[in-house]
This record gives structure tokens, sequence and C-alpha cells, in this order.
């Protein structure tokens, strides 16, 4: 995959997180810091439930989209956090606690963030006569 290719992977990928109502939604550039990838995307769930669903969703979507799966998806559970790896993206999706925990963007403080811009919800039409 060429670097724009992945930049597009990690920006559909917070798209879609941020689809199911994921928070705090930070996509950092590794490429100056790692082989192993080119971008994380990192998200907060309110609960596992919530995690669940939104990796759930971006598998599907990805997989319809692009024909693409994860090279490997691991945690989920109780552990708070769910990492699903496209190689040149990767996701996570933690709960708040598991995200304070780990705290990656301290870790990789000096990762230059993306920016994001995502389309707001289209309001609902309002009731006839009201």
């Amino acid at each position: 995959m060429n670097p724009v290719q992945s930049e597009n992977l990690a920006r559909r990928l917070a798209e879609l997180a941020d689809d199911k109502k994921a928070e705090d939604i930070i996509v950092l550039d590794m490429r100056p810091l790692v082989a192993y990838t080119d971008f994380l995307a990192i998200c907060t769930a309110r609960n596992e439930r919530q995690a669940r669903a939104i990796v759930d969703e971006v598998r599907q979507r990805i997989k319809r989209e692009s024909g693409m799966l994860p090279g490997g998806v691991d945690g989920g559970g109780e552990a708070g956090w769910t990492i699903v790896d496209y190689l040149d993206a990767v996701l996570h999706v933690f709960t708040p606690e598991a995200r304070d925990r780990y705290q990656l963007e301290d870790l990789w403080h000096e990762a230059p963030r993306l920016e994001l811009v995502f389309e707001e919800p289209e309001a609902p039409p309002a009731a006839a006569g009201a």
C-alpha cells in the first residue's frame, strides 16, 4: 500500500468509528517513528458493547468497500481495548478506563496528528404542520 492509500485507510477507520459515535478520535502518523505501521487511529467507546459495535462496523465496511480483511484482531471483552490491524493502519478502540491506562497518545506524543474533519449528521426533517 502506498502512503496515500494508508493515510486514506486510516482516515476511513476514523470516519467509521465516528459513525458509531466513538469519542476522542485521533490519527497519529507513525511513519517517522516506526517501521511496523504507517498510522494509528485511536478512539474511545463508552463501554464494551459500543466497542464491539465499532469493531464490527469497521470490519464489515472495510471488507465491503475494499475487500480488505484485518491482519489480526486482538483484545476485546473485559480487556477494555481492541486492536484491528490492517498492517499499514491500525485501529485501537478503548473503553475510557483502558485509554487512561495505556495512554498511547502520550507514549507517541512526538507523532504528528492528522487533522480530522467529520461530517455532521443530517438533522431530521421538521414535522409538517408543527
